[in-house]
């Protein structure tokens, strides 16, 4: 959420009455003159405005606890307070104490600035019954507490099963993730150790953890070309996402200006054939397209540790020292932090499925092509002293039976002179277990490789690696041949 925006609309709405009133598991009483600004599925705000002087609450709806008052209030904090006002300091922190119904309470704030003024933050979190619920009061004068603290006393939390289980549709897991499509291999879905499911669709493959999907697009004419960030961002999210949802509100696009830079685009939309409201971001950074779909930002902003509509460098004109200054904000951000979006990133490695022998089976050829160049320059003058250039060729052929042909063919050629290498073998093959094949004669001798499959429309990458030297841990990349 934008704070400015919200305080721009709070001239507009109307006043809300003291009495009791409820929102999600909350039951609360607001104190008179707040006047409701905001309501979505996830949350509802209020405001106070005072001449120059303003402030705001915020409830939201209840989340999965994470195990413990105080590991649900850190996640909170960060979340909604930290990540969105870029405050950097640990917040103060009361001890956790008990609350009616079997819950704990824990409470924190900080300060941060906005427009010149200080603004101080406090957020109120509630643990019980495997939920998690947090109330955030944002002002500029001591005075707005005291109704912040009215409305905490007045509150009542609903424990029911029903409520916090079924109601909310943050915690709710999808049920609509399709089957897999049936393209003649053995593994088509992957169950992670850490929860997250895949499975190969038509167009994508879809990953899946709770209540958040994420689909890695195979790549689609249209999608990658030299172009300014936000003109490359727009096309893709045209013909990668748009055709599926209705009803967008919110659309932004950023990137972050480094070496290997993230691109976003986000926005909050109606899925069109469930009809229900979810936050997509679209994000592309070492690899393809990655689209997220989460039932708000939040929720998004919890699992993968960053709030994406934070991110404010998304016009940048000057780089220096790992910071990039944002002109229109005035301020100097630490953007050269690769390790904020890796596990996004990392979500292009669920494209990983088993392998079978009988994936293979007389399926004929499949190769791996690789070439590099190296430039070489004086030392003392910098002058080019040339280059080389190194290529290798491998390729498979499987055959009925379990039985397999390979060769090698590698060429380095420097100084008008190239040198070639040759080496093939023949044998059979077959599965150690689903991520293992064992082969009779390779170069000389048996091997057994580290395998799995990613998948690409309408096929797949077999990616092998030495299981009993596995260097670098860079697999080859062998594809089948049409």
């Amino acid at each position: 959420m934008k704070l400015f925006s919200l305080l721009i609309i709070a001239f507009i709405t109307t006043a809300a009455s003291a009495q009791k009133q409820t929102f999600d598991i909350i039951t609360y009483t607001l104190p008179a003159g707040w006047k409701l600004t905001e309501q979505k599925t996830n949350v509802i705000q209020y405001s106070k405005i005072d001449g120059k002087n303003w402030a705001q609450i915020s409830i939201y709806g209840n989340t999965v606890s994470k195990g413990s008052i105080e590991t649900d209030f850190d996640s909170e904090w960060k979340s909604l307070v930290a990540d969105v006002f870029q405050i950097k300091e640990m917040p103060k922190k009361t001890s956790p104490v008990n609350f009616a119904g079997n819950w704990r309470k824990m409470s924190g704030s900080g300060k941060w600035t906005f427009n010149g003024s200080a603004v101080t933050t406090t957020v109120t979190t509630f643990t019980g019954h495997g939920a998690c619920v947090s109330i955030v009061c944002n002002t500029t004068l001591p005075k707005y507490s005291e109704a912040y603290n009215q409305l905490l006393n007045s509150v009542q939390l609903n424990s029911g099963k029903d409520n916090i289980q079924q109601s909310n549709p943050l915690i709710t897991e999808q049920k609509d993730t399709p089957p897999p499509v049936s393209d003649g291999y053995k593994f088509n879905t992957t169950n992670f150790d850490d929860g997250w499911t895949s499975t190969v669709q038509d167009d994508w493959v879809e990953v899946s953890k709770g209540s958040i999907k994420v689909l890695i697009h195979f790549p689609k004419e249209g999608t990658v070309f030299p172009a300014d960030p936000d003109k490359l961002t727009n096309a893709a999210w045209n013909i990668l996402v748009a055709p599926r949802y209705s009803n967008l509100t919110n659309y932004k696009t950023s990137y972050v200006e480094t070496y290997n830079r993230p691109y976003f685009g986000m926005g909050t939309v109606k899925e069109n054939k469930s009809g229900k409201s979810v936050f997509v971001v679209l994000f592309r950074r070492s690899a393809g397209w990655i689209e997220v779909i989460s039932p708000d930002n939040r929720t998004f902003t919890q699992e993968f540790g960053f709030n994406p509509e934070s991110i404010r460098w998304e016009r940048v004109n000057e780089y220096s020292g790992g910071y990039v200054v944002d002109n229109s904000q005035g301020i100097a951000i630490k953007a050269d932090e690769p390790d904020v979006y890796n596990k996004l990133d990392n979500m292009t490695g669920r494209n990983k499925f088993a392998v079978a022998a009988t994936d293979l089976n007389n399926t004929g050829e499949w190769r791996d092509n690789f070439s590099s160049n190296t430039f070489y320059s004086n030392y003392y003058t910098g002058a080019s002293m040339g280059m080389s250039t190194f290529s290798s060729t491998k390729w498979f052929v499987f055959k009925s039976g379990y039985k397999y042909h390979w060769e090698l063919i590698m060429g380095n050629s420097y100084g008008g002179r190239t040198d070639m290498a040759q080496a093939k073998g023949d044998g059979t093959f077959k599965s150690l277990n689903n991520w293992q094949l064992y082969f009779t004669d390779i170069e000389g001798k048996p091997k057994t490789f580290d395998v799995y499959f990613s998948a690409v429309k309408g096929g797949r990458v077999l990616w092998m690696n030495d299981a009993q030297y596995p260097g670098s841990g860079i697999f080859s990349g062998f594809v089948k041949k049409k």
